[in-house]
């Protein structure tokens, strides 16, 4: 089987940026995922953000080719934002990459909204707090709804990108519980104070809210190795916005649930 051509979109824009690519690029080097980063693409340029500059010196220091283009610059040079901005913005950046043919491009803290062309010309995945049919928006917001529905699970999951944003079809996930150990001690104290209360103080500093992100943040990693390992075994792939199993059958997301908490086992994560 060949190698599993990578795309890479990051923003670069603090440690988590430069820790994920670590992550990978170090299975890649064990050997875990089959494939190799052919690019690593960003919407800042050197010297726009300390941050970056860092993830641009980590990036050099794997040998992978750095695509660089400032949508600061660009919307400077275009004037006032119009309705047609992103679109040019996405063509000049798939001019830059014309070079590159990546089977699979990740999304790995890219802080832009891709638009319909691009999301067209790639198979581009993103990650979203959530497990399948759940909440949309942020993380935060993520959280406080399932707070505030109650919630029984969350989980994680990879996504094809497409313009709807959060809803593209699902690719990879994973499933946890939010209630039993040690949830349910927080969730009777709750019952004491209208959401509304609690969202105004203490807000995100709440123990629930905090234990819910926690249990998800640990399992973004993970998931995303995961996700790259299983389409560079050729576990799953990406056929006309579907995703299709080894059998070639199309199927609604593949479950890495069993996977991730055997890595979390591992780890030590209790």
């Amino acid at each position: 089987m060949n190698l599993l051509n990578i795309g890479w979109f990051s923003t670069g824009r603090d440690k988590a940026a430069r820790q994920l690519l670590q992550v990978v690029q170090n299975k890649i080097y064990q050997d875990e995922i089959e494939g190799k980063i052919i690019f690593v693409f960003s919407n800042r340029e050197q010297g726009e953000a300390k941050e970056s500059d860092l993830f641009f010196s980590l990036v050099h220091s794997y040998n992978i080719p750095l695509v660089t283009f400032s949508y600061q610059k660009f919307k400077t040079l275009r004037g006032k934002e119009t309705a047609n901005w992103r679109l040019e913005y996405d063509r000049e950046i798939m001019k830059r990459l014309s070079p590159f043919t990546p089977d699979l491009c990740v999304l790995a803290g890219y802080m832009l909204i891709v638009g319909d062309e691009m999301c067209h010309r790639y198979n581009m995945i993103n990650l979203h707090p959530a497990m399948p049919g759940g909440p949309t928006g942020t993380w935060q917001e993520v959280v406080w709804t399932l707070i505030e529905t109650r919630a029984q699970k969350s989980g994680v999951m990879m996504h094809l990108v497409t313009p709807e944003l959060d809803r593209g079809p699902l690719v990879t996930y994973c499933t946890y519980p939010i209630r039993g150990e040690p949830f349910d001690k927080y969730w009777r104290e709750l019952k004491k104070y209208p959401i509304s209360q609690v969202k105004a103080e203490p807000g995100e500093k709440n123990t629930l809210f905090q234990l819910i992100r926690q249990h998800g943040l640990v399992r973004e990693f993970p998931l995303i190795v995961a996700t790259l390992k299983a389409f560079s075994q050729g576990k799953i792939r990406i056929e006309a916005g579907r995703v299709i199993d080894d059998q070639g059958k199309s199927i609604p997301g593949y479950d890495l649930t069993q996977e991730i908490d055997e890595t979390l086992r591992r780890q030590g994560w209790r």
